[in-house]
């Protein structure tokens, strides 16, 4: 099972989020965006487990105690650079909160020998994707100056500062994410409240 642990959007968020993209989607026909129902802010990525320990991460990740938190999304940006863009992404400002659960949950997978993340906790909603290399924000083999989202970069440079709102989390989840042909399929399996 491939898993993850994210926080889910409140609808109002992702309804601004969606209209947004309507807007924007034609900018880039070839990108691949995200689907309304897929918009999550990733806290860990967990990769590869098998069955059984779904369990034991569930567990795990019940003795994380962070208090609920404001997060607000506005701003956008490119990974791993705007001049050499494969991902399209909206800013997510917030206070040492949303860091400090990150790190928990970290920290607490770790001790199920799950490697810690190797860079700093970047929090940012995924819009879109180019058909080729990955998600990372980090420059990585083969990037380059490309004018993939070069459309998407003048409209929005002609646009007024993106400001999607603020919701309070009061939750977040262990998800399974499911491949198929028309992309991943994301299915919670655990909530775990924000105390």
């Amino acid at each position: 099972m491939r898993l993850f642990v994210a926080i889910d959007l409140e609808a109002v968020i992702r309804q601004k989020i969606v209209r947004f993209l309507e807007g924007v989607r034609e900018f880039v026909p070839e990108a691949r965006w995200v689907s309304a129902e897929s918009l999550h802010i990733t806290l860990k990525f967990i990769g590869e487990q098998s069955q059984d320990r779904v369990a034991a991460i569930t567990e795990r990740l019940r003795s994380v105690i962070v208090p609920g938190m404001e997060i607000s999304f506005r701003g956008y940006g490119f990974f791993p650079t705007a001049k050499a863009p494969r991902v399209f992404w909206i800013g997510i400002p917030s206070g040492p909160a949303l860091a400090e659960l990150a790190g928990e949950i970290d920290t607490g997978l770790a001790e199920l020998n799950i490697p810690r993340e190797d860079r700093g906790f970047s929090p940012h909603l995924t819009l879109a994707r180019s058909g080729a290399g990955s998600g990372s924000p980090k420059c990585g083999k083969g990037d380059g100056p490309n004018s993939v989202f070069a459309k998407l970069q003048k409209r929005l440079a002609a646009m007024s500062d993106l400001d999607f709102g603020t919701m309070t989390a009061r939750e977040f989840f262990l998800y399974q994410s499911v491949l198929s042909r028309g992309g991943s399929e994301y299915r919670k399996l655990q909530s775990f409240p924000l105390h």
